[in-house]
């Protein structure tokens, strides 16, 4: 028996170290702060590593993780949603540590762009950052947030559509970052 569990342990570490840097880049873009993405994806984790068996025995151990995720974080803030769309003080969108490897983490607008998408409701946002941060199919989005592929559609059209909105930013994409 303590063979097993040191085994699936070593799994589950695999895993997390395997996944990691994603599912942190995807809590940091929905919740816009370094502490809150850390925490989420912590809370997450121990929701997984409860589970492991199923989550391990699934088709997309990683997919799974990512819906926990989404759950977790709309659980959180479903409460506070007024707050949670308007945030005071977003002084914490400059505190993230961004992976060096990240090709976002380069670019001149990265500032703007993430106060722009803490701007966005959060089914919206997550549409936006599943879809163009992810790079996931609007199938997998849609299987990820639990709704149909037609609200991935709308919610991530509408999001970019607000995103375009914000006076400066629609140039800075238009033109990669460069003045």
């Amino acid at each position: 028996m303590g063979d097993q569990k040191r085994a699936r342990d070593e799994e589950f570490q695999s895993f997390v170290i395997g996944c990691w840097p994603g599912l942190l880049r995807t809590a940091f873009l929905l919740s816009g702060e370094q502490h809150a993405a850390e925490d989420l994806v912590q809370s997450t984790l121990e929701k997984v590593y409860v589970a492991w068996r199923r989550v391990s025995s699934a088709d997309a151990p990683e997919a799974y993780v990512r819906r926990v995720l989404i759950n977790t974080h709309a659980r959180r803030h479903r409460r506070r949603l007024k707050e949670f769309l308007s945030p005071k003080d977003d002084s914490g969108l400059a505190h993230e540590r961004p992976d060096p490897g990240d090709q976002m983490a380069r670019a001149d607008s990265r500032s703007a762009l993430l106060k722009a998408l803490a701007q966005l409701p959060p089914r919206q946002r997550q549409a936006v950052v599943l879809r163009y941060w992810e790079d996931l199919t609007e199938t997998q989005t849609a299987q990820a947030m639990g709704c149909s592929v037609g609200a991935v559609k709308s919610n991530a059209a509408k999001g970019i559509a607000k995103l375009r909105a914000i006076p400066g930013l629609d140039e800075m994409v238009t033109t990669g970052g460069r003045k």
